[in-house]
């Protein structure tokens, strides 16, 4: 296969500097943008402590129920673009603590009057005690949630979506949530309990980039259903779909969010990697690239199956967004538009190794879960670092392209493990946390070998699924599958001793 010229891949690498060269580092852009600057103290610092989960063994579970559930009846108008939801959520209390309060997060209600809601009941009686601070809702309760209990909250609210306006990338992050010309999206559109970590409930305040939000794994039922039964747009979402009555039933289950997307516009592929059906939406031509995307995400389930674990959903989503942005839900992913319109017909491009980027979020990020504010290099560096295994199995040849096209032209710098607020700006957390994240991964590797390192990989996800983990897991794991000094290649890369 002939490779791009290098003036070809500079003029590229320049053009998609402006559209978010790495993927996954944004998040939806509210109304009111944070006080603080990129540079200034974190809003965690002051508001809410930055929690950093341990992982331990699970607690005694409800023997009735392991997860929290969630189920939304939710109706959409899609020409108003306005959504209706009828919400029960079925919260079992695993803490080990009697709890006299939930904190609840209501994402949307960061856009000024996205968030109505009209109506709150816990177990099955109406509840007034609570108080609302942006994206923060903390519900006093009126009796004591004894451990190892379940309670019934339903909540019932409308959303007015905000329009998606795509500003200069420069300037202002791209928006996901809400809805553009030809496409809805729905993205942390649900209210949910936030993680109880360390005694304390883990919701950071929102940044210029990166993600804020940290969950627990919980089981969906999105039933769902259009006012104009007449024009039903095409939807992708997160869990497979089943008629129920005038609903269609979306499913999933050990799920971290659960997100959608509807268009009129879309076309759709779709194949199948083994059991898992993996299906493309894209918008009017890009069905070339659209195709190129849906093989590379095949692809990568495959390498990442082998090579980590099973993938543990049915069903796979990749969603050609109408934003300049790459983003990571369960079984479910945006792809940016410019990558479709960059997509040159070979692997060596950002479209092919994004595909591979957000199809490894579905084990880091999905499977095990971290705290994304506090040590965002849990997840982003591990996901970029399986563009490199998604190509030395597939197209070993394009290995060095990839460390110099995709990494070495920034000629990245910083420590691995800094939290989103320290980030000094875009360019340089992506650096530091994806770049020399990568590079960390590659000389560990190369340090321990290839049986150690896989076998690590292999053994922290088995050890992380469905939980929350967090750095020292991370090495305390690795330590059981080597006895080679790697003690100052974490010196190089981390600011902190684990």
């Amino acid at each position: 296969m002939q490779k791009p010229s290098h003036s070809r891949l500079l003029r590229i690498t320049n053009y998609l500097f402006i559209f978010l060269l790495a993927s996954c580092s944004f998040i939806p852009s509210p109304t009111q943008a944070p006080t603080a600057t990129a540079s200034s103290v974190p809003p965690t610092s002051t508001t809410t402590p930055v929690i950093i989960p341990t992982l331990t063994p699970s607690p005694t579970r409800a023997p009735t129920q392991a997860r929290a559930s969630y189920q939304l009846n939710t109706t959409i108008n899609y020409d108003a673009h306005t959504v209706t939801v009828d919400e029960v959520i079925l919260y079992p209390n695993h803490t080990g603590q009697q709890l006299n309060s939930l904190v609840i997060a209501l994402v949307p209600n960061l856009w000024d009057g996205c968030f109505s809601m009209s109506g709150l009941w816990v177990n099955e009686s109406p509840l007034s005690t609570y108080t609302v601070d942006g994206q923060r809702m903390d519900i006093t309760l009126p009796a004591m949630f004894m451990p190892e209990t379940i309670m019934k909250i339903e909540i019932q609210y409308t959303l007015n979506l905000p329009f998606a306006e795509q500003e200069d990338p420069n300037v202002s992050r791209p928006r996901i949530f809400g809805y553009t010309l030809r496409q809805m999206n729905l993205t942390n559109w649900y209210p949910f309990v936030v993680p109880f970590i360390n005694g304390q409930w883990v919701l950071h305040e929102p940044w210029f980039y990166g993600e804020h939000l940290v969950y627990d794994s919980a089981d969906y039922e999105v039933n769902l259903k259009f006012a104009d039964t007449t024009s039903i747009p095409v939807v992708a979402a997160s869990g497979f779909p089943e008629p129920k009555g005038d609903f269609t039933s979306y499913t999933i289950t050990n799920a971290r969010a659960f997100a959608l997307s509807a268009s009129r516009d879309f076309h759709v592929s779709t194949t199948q990697a083994g059991d898992v059906t993996v299906t493309s939406y894209y918008f009017d031509f890009s069905e070339s690239a659209a195709e190129a995307a849906l093989k590379a995400s095949t692809e990568a389930l495959q390498v990442f199956g082998q090579r980590y674990g099973p993938y543990t959903h049915k069903t796979l989503s990749l969603v050609m967004g109408d934003f300049n942005d790459g983003m990571e839900f369960s079984a479910f992913f945006y792809l940016s538009r410019d990558f479709y319109s960059l997509y040159d017909g070979t692997r060596a491009n950002y479209l092919t190794f994004v595909a591979a980027h957000e199809t490894s979020h579905q084990w880091w990020f999905e499977q095990v879960g971290n705290d994304q504010a506090a040590q965002p290099w849990l997840d982003e560096a591990l996901a970029t670092y399986s563009e490199r295994i998604f190509y030395e199995n597939l197209q070993p040849d394009l290995v060095s392209w990839w460390w110099s096209y995709r990494i070495d032209f920034y000629n990245p710098q910083g420590f691995v493990d800094i939290p989103i607020y320290d980030g000094q700006g875009f360019r340089p957390y992506t650096n530091a946390v994806y770049f020399e994240g990568a590079h960390f991964l590659e000389e560990l590797r190369a340090r321990i070998g290839d049986e150690a390192f896989f076998g690590f990989l292999q053994d922290y996800l088995a050890q992380g699924r469905d939980k929350i983990v967090n750095a020292n897991d991370f090495f305390r794991i690795l330590s059981t599958h080597t006895q080679t000094d790697y003690s100052d290649i974490v010196r190089k890369y981390f600011q902190n001793v684990y």
